[in-house]
């Protein structure tokens, strides 16, 4: 193995999208450890059945010849840049072999090491393949509506914002848009993580590579093609493998003080052991033999390639990790500060309760109540004729309904004047009415009161309801150890303690302003160490900045939350912090591991080859053998995890 792979990744294409990926014999460097490899086992076969040895030795140094052109580049390279890697370790090796006259295994050196290479980069492709494979769900042509309401074909980089495009049952969405018509389902988890598809309508924002359900749907193209929500997440999550980790630099730091403690350990041997009665011959082939087994590191693969699939694990999964110091960070987390509306609540409100105070029963105080608050866009009176359409109410005609700035709304609605607004003095002063809204508003909820013109007819209330996985999200957290977890809000204190307390969280701060929750999440952490700040990326950001870990819910429809965010939560789903949080540390036990078996292997052979045990070709197959299996422990990362896999919910296709 190289030792100095770069595993990071370019984004060549304006949207992202990768060029075809090349056959291996398209590669020179392929083709030539696979010539090298035939020439080996040839000159073997003819050294171990005809036994004539000027041909094997020929097949032997055609092989060092064929196969030692791009190692002994890379070497030269390194030399010039005043680097010791490890493909300098192997040339240096090599030669070595040459001059002591073992050919055979200086050849089998060159092919072994070269054989090790090509594990990395596979194990590196395989990683990145991962991310690169979202890309390729976006199909690479769409059929876009003409004038006459025909369609043509184009590439979807000719698609532009007020195209409109038609998608067939099926049929994977070309990009990002609103529905302009038609009604299907639609599956965006390859974007969102979202694991259940939703409903299509007119007005529907829609992301490209989402899966069309039944329907045939007509999507207005909001954004250029290389602006969609899937090509940035492929280039962020691109871009985060540059972002290192602390077990990243470890890895490099050990590599520059590694290569040459090996040389000098390798020239002590060669110069010392003679000195103790060992021949020369035997010196310099025991510190070739050190060279050789010091010439695959695994540490130096193992720990990105375990960062690079872990990132990608949560990236197919709808969590978008910007770098390895912030998959490291949430490892670490020890305070989750949430921000409350839209985050831990719905962020809009709902019809709680009605109270009818005349000769009314429930069903028609509210059918009331919705005919007065039908023509306005208020949030409360949206929630008031949501919850009558959900009841079925039949809601009877309003007549000159107008809005008054500050006192509610007023219609006449079957010959009577009646009037719906927030609660009065009179109207707290009221036996009948103020204990009503006392205990709606002791509980966190909002009042309105109808009335006609003489007397309150009826006390709704409305409130912002809890997202229904943030009590499992709160409970999730403390069982993975989270210490505090607490909620910043701008909000009333009423309605604050009210979802502090339904919400079993530590603490909680109302009605603060965005410098204010950025002084409390400075605060907490001189308190409590890292803190993750869990908001929408906007209104939070602040906060958000000041956190050790930015952390933005629903960043998929949110540009602000997709660029600012350490993490984001592609979905709108509060469970997946917890998840997050599980990849995290599973992604560290991983490096601690691969780090741990990397440096016992190391020190093993190392022993061995001072000790004389080993030759150089076994030295090399041990080395390259017990990397590959630290690799592919790293490359575990890109299966889910206990708790990684999303709960199983009603599929609204079925």
């Amino acid at each position: 193995m190289s030792g100095d792979a770069n595993t990071s990744t370019q984004v060549t294409a304006p949207a992202g999208r990768r060029a075809g990926r090349r056959r291996w014999w398209q590669e020179r460097e392929m083709v030539a450890l696979a010539v090298a490899a035939v020439l080996l086992v040839a000159g073997l076969i003819v050294e171990w059945t005809i036994h004539l040895e000027p041909v094997s030795l020929a097949l032997f140094w055609a092989t060092i010849v064929v196969g030692g052109v791009y190692p002994l580049r890379s070497a030269v390279r390194a030399i010039r840049n005043k680097r010791l890697t490890i493909t300098v370790l192997l040339v240096v090796a090599v030669i070595g072999a040459i001059a002591l006259g073992v050919i055979e295994e200086a050849a089998m050196l060159v092919v072994i090491f070269s054989l090790g290479e090509a594990m990395e980069a596979y194990a590196t492709d395989k990683a990145r393949g991962s991310i690169s494979a979202l890309m390729d769900l976006a199909p690479t042509t769409a059929r876009r509506l003409t004038s006459g309401d025909q369609t043509e074909t184009v590439a979807v980089e000719n698609l532009h914002p007020g195209d409109v495009v038609l998608v067939r049952p099926g049929e994977r969405l070309p990009t990002d848009g609103i529905v302009a018509d038609g009604v299907s389902w639609v599956d965006a988890s390859p974007v969102t993580g979202e694991s259940v598809p939703v409903e299509a309508t007119a007005g529907t924002e829609v992301f490209g590579g989402s899966l069309n359900g039944n329907g045939v749907i007509r999507v207005q193209v909001t954004k250029e093609y290389y602006d969609t929500v899937l090509a940035r997440v492929i280039e962020q999550v691109e871009e985060a493998q540059a972002n290192r980790s602390g077990a990243e630099r470890f890895a490099d730091k050990f590599s520059a003080i590694y290569t040459p403690a090996m040389f000098i350990l390798a020239i002590a041997v060669a110069l010392i052991l003679p000195l103790f009665g060992f021949e020369w011959r035997e010196a310099i082939y025991r510190a070739l033999v050190i060279l050789v087994v010091s010439c695959s590191c695994a540490l130096i693969i193992s720990v990105p390639v375990s960062v690079v699939t872990a990132i990608a694990r949560g990236a197919r999964d709808g969590i978008l990790i910007k770098g390895g110091i912030y998959l490291e960070r949430l490892a670490d987390i020890r305070a989750v500060a949430f921000d409350k509306t839209g985050t831990l609540t719905r962020g809009r409100p709902a019809l709680m309760s009605v109270t009818p105070l005349a000769d009314l029963t429930d069903d028609e105080a509210l059918a009331l109540a919705a005919a007065v608050e039908s023509g306005s866009e208020h949030p409360i009176a949206t929630a008031i004729v949501t919850g009558a359409h959900d009841r079925h109410l039949t809601i009877p005609a309003a007549k000159d309904a107008r809005a008054l700035p500050g006192a509610g709304m007023e219609a006449t609605v079957d010959g009577r004047a009646l009037h719906i607004g927030r609660p009065t003095a009179a109207d707290r002063a009221d036996p009948a009415v103020g204990p009503i809204v006392a205990q709606a508003e002791s509980e966190g909820r909002t009042a309105v009161v109808l009335r006609d013109e003489t007397r309150a007819l009826a006390v709704v209330t409305v409130a912002d309801q809890l997202r229904p996985d943030a009590q499992s999200t709160i409970e999730e957290l403390r069982a993975l150890g989270i210490k505090r977890i607490m909620m910043l809000t701008g909000d009333n204190t009423t309605v604050a303690k009210s979802t502090a307390d339904a919400l079993g969280l530590d603490d909680y701060r109302a009605e603060l302003l965005p410098e204010e929750k950025s002084a409390a999440v400075l605060e907490l952490r001189q308190k409590h160490g890292v803190i993750a700040m869990v908001g929408d990326g906007v209104n939070d950001a602040p906060a958000l900045a000041n956190a050790d870990l930015a952390i933005a819910m629903g960043a998929a429809g949110t540009d602000v939350a997709l660029e600012t965010a350490d993490v984001a939560l592609m979905a709108d789903e509060l469970d997946r912090l917890p998840a997050a949080i599980r990849l995290s540390r599973r992604a560290r036990n991983n490096i601690k591991i691969n780090i741990a078996l990397s440096l016992t292997v190391v020190a093993i052979l190392i022993i061995a080859a001072l000790a004389g045990w080993m030759s150089l070709t076994t030295g090399l197959l041990l080395n390259e053998g017990s990397a590959a299996l630290i690799i592919l422990n790293g490359l575990r990362m890109l299966t889910p995890g206990r708790g990684e896999t999303r709960r199983s919910r009603t599929n609204p296709a079925t």
